[in-house]
């Protein structure tokens, strides 16, 4: 390809929409980089050869929003399914031989399930906001504490002992009683029994799967005055040729994370991560959902995503889904364990810590420096920050119109 215009440097949501946009509205010619061996991001998914399923490789990605102008522009790229996602939830009472099963976030169903009653809503309202005011916060006069405090004030000690006190250590790995209230600001009740997980006005998932979707993000940039060239298997930070690009003046996207980017000069900024275990297991159907949570200590997994549950109109077309068949006696699961983030693991959520906070205001204000260099930062890695799908493409329109002018 000749010299390109612009070099972008990972070939997630936010790089590949800044690529599309640049080579289509502005003509330019887009260099994108990658150093893993697929376009998408953590969004990529795969089909298992095994089975044919289709599977999230790192984790669960569903598709929702409520902005309009993401939602004109996605479609572009793919149709999507009628899919509403619903969680559900185990926890085990004392003295019971087996966990029960909850339908999440806490709605009307859950209350009345979990405390064996038929309340109306006005008197689940009633029900809870007299069991969250029996906090010991509440009871001194203070604010709370630690997050045990704090989500005890939100809905009471039985459910926040029920559903988020032992989630949230699995996830945290520290009791909740040592974490910062600040981590929960508040916690959704519905008193009524929808179940349907996200409020947004429009949700589905790409019905060929989300490589297709990217791809012909890619394949659109071709076909316009511009050009996008996608280079796989490309380390930024070791090919001398990638990073002279930007030295040599070529306006520069970076996605990856801020701090290596800086060298990490003010210190590595603190992420989560997760171990993801796959298997395929010899039944048609593993757990009846796409997503189960389990909020007691033990196992120590989340949740299990079961993705054979993500397409359930792929059954109606075995000829070219077989996996997804009636009498298909195998399903893919994957347990997902949260762990602490190291050099090598994958950073999915950002802990943002009061240390944090001030490392990244002086990444910054480096960044910020950078602009005259024609260098941008995005993303979830390059904002240190958790994006939502649509808030990575609402992100990635957003500096596209500020390089416009």
């Amino acid at each position: 390809m000749d010299q390109p215009n612009v070099l972008v440097v990972g070939a997630g949501i936010f790089g590949l929409t800044v690529a599309e946009r640049l080579a289509t509205q502005q003509g330019k010619r887009v260099l994108v980089v990658d150093k893993r061996d697929h376009v998408g991001g953590n969004a990529y998914s795969e089909f298992d050869t095994e089975t044919g399923i289709e599977c999230h490789k790192y984790g669960a990605h569903l598709f929702h929003t409520s902005d309009e102008t993401v939602w004109r522009y996605v479609n572009q790229f793919t149709d999507f399914t009628g899919y509403v996602h619903h969680v559900y939830a185990t926890h085990q009472r004392k003295g019971a031989e087996r966990p029960e099963v909850f339908p999440m976030p806490v709605n009307l169903g859950t209350i009345n399930q979990f405390f064996r009653s038929n309340y109306t809503p006005d008197e689940a309202r009633e029900l809870i906001a007299r069991q969250a005011k029996n906090n010991p916060a509440a009871k001194e006069n203070r604010q709370p504490a630690n997050l045990a405090e704090q989500g005890i004030s939100l809905i009471g000690e039985p459910l926040f002992n029920a559903f988020i006190k032992n989630y949230t250590a699995k996830q945290w790995q520290i009791p909740a009683e040592e974490l910062s209230p600040e981590i929960i600001k508040r916690l959704p009740v519905r008193y009524t029994y929808n179940n349907r997980y996200f409020k947004d006005t429009h949700e589905g998932l790409p019905q060929d799967g989300y490589e297709a979707w990217f791809q012909r993000m890619v394949e659109a940039g071709n076909k316009s005055r511009g050009s996008v060239t996608v280079k796989l298997k490309t380390d930024y930070f070791k090919d001398a040729n990638i990073k002279r690009l930007r030295d040599d003046g070529v306006t520069t996207i970076y996605t990856g994370p801020i701090d290596q980017f800086y060298d990490y000069q003010f210190g590595e900024l603190s992420w989560r991560s997760l171990k993801l275990d796959k298997e395929v297991v010899n039944v048609h159907d593993f757990q009846g959902c796409p997503v189960m949570n389990y909020n007691d200590l033990e196992p120590k997994f989340t949740r299990i995503h079961e993705f054979k549950h993500f397409h359930p109109e792929r059954a109606d077309d075995v000829a070219k889904w077989p996996g997804y068949a009636p009498d298909y006696n195998k399903t893919v699961i994957v347990r997902e364990y949260s762990k602490a983030w190291q050099q090598g693991d994958e950073p999915y959520y950002p802990i943002n810590t009061a240390k944090d906070k001030a490392k990244l205001t002086k990444y910054q204000g480096l960044a910020q420096a950078d602009k005259s260099k024609q260098i941008y930062f995005g993303g979830r890695l390059g904002e240190y920050a958790y994006y939502d799908m649509d808030k990575s493409f609402a992100s990635a329109l957003k500096l596209v119109d500020e390089l416009a002018g």
